[in-house]
């Protein structure tokens, strides 16, 4: 037992040091490690269920076959989403990577949590505040795996089994003179710390996948697994109707010249690369809902499923060329509007497969998972608990969000706004003379008329501006 924890450790101070250059995992080893039956502190029951969360970066919502993508293949999805509800309508409140994930371990808005630069950490205190830190507290069994996606030192002392790494980390380590796939890696660390659970002692394990992130720098950015090789290639990707020149010429000129689009010459700027892209983004999708099923393989085996609850979210959305842009950052539905789906097997089989049109927000995970976990949601927390919705309880809820995006980036504009049900107001704060934007989502859902100006619009625009600036002051 001394030696097996020698070589975590050692495994662990590897990945430390890597991390940060942008390695990721150092090895994969065969894990035939035994399913635990030892008795630990706390125990596992219908009131303190296992938690598993994965997040996925850049994964737009309408990427699952489950929503009614007919190209992407993600069998494992759709299951989840056929034993749990399916939310329709999940955003994140700021679309870049290290705050919306310091969003999802929080359950606070970006005013609040203040993380809005890659290399800045969560404080101490705030880490205290995480969901998964609070849940060890309350006996938890927890476990990291992936891309930890915030800056300073890894926090591996706060987790019982810690295998993160810094920064983007890389698609493939080549190991035994075989390149493996990280997506592969990452499954193997997340089955192994499920093999490693116990019955008698509740768990929580967060999966952070890199993909479908793209490789930044590399010539082929979307570096998929090359299992995965031979799928879509027969397909025809639809090119996006607002990818035209003529919805692109539309934007203002500072959208025009911004990251976006220098990211969009690169990865869509032709048919052909269009299509590549497409296909190779979808592949690393796929590859992620593989690790999925592998997961949920282990909870059956284990007789683990009937008590684990299986969240999948996303950090925020992804542009596959609509507006003639790539990346995310902006309030568009594509940057902000990502997957959500909760397999409570607790549910009575009513409410399996049911589909949730409320808005939901990356800030109500943790608040959510800690309320199921029995543990106290601490005050500062700004999002709301998803249960009522799961057990499709008529509760009041929000009818509105707050997004802003304060990440400084030369060619990236600041933005706030407010998204209704029926109405988006975005506000480009930086620019002199300011420029807004209105959309009507019920006439216009792809947002191609911006209706600023407009005189049967100036009552909703003045009501979006009164709630802008509201919630802008409230939400600190």
């Amino acid at each position: 037992m001394t030696g097996q924890k020698g070589k975590t450790e050692s495994r662990r101070r590897f990945i430390g040091r890597m991390g940060a250059a942008g390695a990721s995992l150092a090895f994969l080893r065969p894990t035939r490690m035994a399913f635990s039956k030892e008795s630990s502190h706390g125990s596992a029951s219908r009131d303190r269920p296992n938690i598993i969360v994965f997040v996925t970066d850049d994964q737009r919502w309408d990427t699952m076959g489950c929503v009614g993508n007919p190209i992407i293949q993600t069998p494992n999805l759709d299951r989840l989403a056929q034993e749990g509800v399916l939310f329709m309508q999940n955003f994140c409140t700021t679309s870049i990577c290290m705050s919306s994930r310091a969003s999802i371990f929080t359950g606070m808005y970006t005013r609040r949590h203040q993380i809005n630069s890659f290399q800045q950490p969560l404080s101490p205190e705030l880490l205290a505040q995480t969901y998964p830190v609070l849940l060890r507290k309350g006996r938890y069994r927890t476990g990291f795996v992936g891309k930890w996606g915030l800056g300073g030192p890894l926090p591996k002392e706060d987790f019982d089994y810690f295998e993160g790494f810094s920064g983007q980390g890389q698609y493939f380590q080549e190991i035994n003179g075989k390149n493996v796939h990280l997506t592969q890696l990452l499954t193997e660390r997340a089955l192994e710390f499920l093999r490693g659970c116990s019955r008698e002692q509740p768990f929580c394990l967060s999966v952070s996948f890199k993909a479908p992130h793209v490789q930044d720098g590399h010539p082929d950015p979307f570096r998929y697994d090359p299992i995965y090789e031979n799928l879509y290639q027969d397909t025809e990707i639809p090119v996006p109707t607002t990818a035209s020149a003529k919805h692109f010429q539309a934007l203002p000129e500072f959208i025009r010249t911004s990251e976006g689009r220098v990211r969009w010459e690169r990865r869509f700027a032709t048919p052909r690369l269009f299509q590549k892209s497409v296909k190779a983004y979808y592949r690393l999708i796929t590859g992620a809902d593989a690790a999925l099923g592998k997961a949920m393989a282990i909870l059956d085996q284990f007789k683990l499923s009937e008590n684990t609850v299986i969240l999948w979210t996303s950090d925020n959305g992804f542009f596959l060329g609509e507006h003639g842009l790539a990346g995310k950052w902006l309030m568009h539905e594509e940057s902000i509007r990502t997957p959500l789906i909760i397999r409570d097997p607790r549910l009575p089989s009513n409410r399996r497969g049911s589909r949730c049109e409320e808005m939901t927000l990356n800030i109500d995970i943790a608040p959510t998972l800690l309320t199921m976990a029995g543990a106290n949601v601490p005050a500062a927390v700004q999002g709301q608990d998803l249960q009522p919705l799961l057990e499709g309880q008529p509760i009041a809820w929000r009818q509105d969000f707050f997004y802003e995006h304060l990440f400084e980036h030369a060619r990236i504009p600041k933005c706030e706004g407010i998204r209704t049900k029926r109405w988006k107001y975005i506000r480009y704060i930086q620019q002199e003379p300011l420029y807004e934007e209105l959309y009507d989502l019920e006439k216009d859902p792809q947002e191609t008329q911006n209706v600023v100006g407009r005189k049967e619009n100036d009552a909703v625009l003045a009501s979006l501006r009164k709630r802008w600036r509201a919630l802008r002051d409230e939400l600190v």
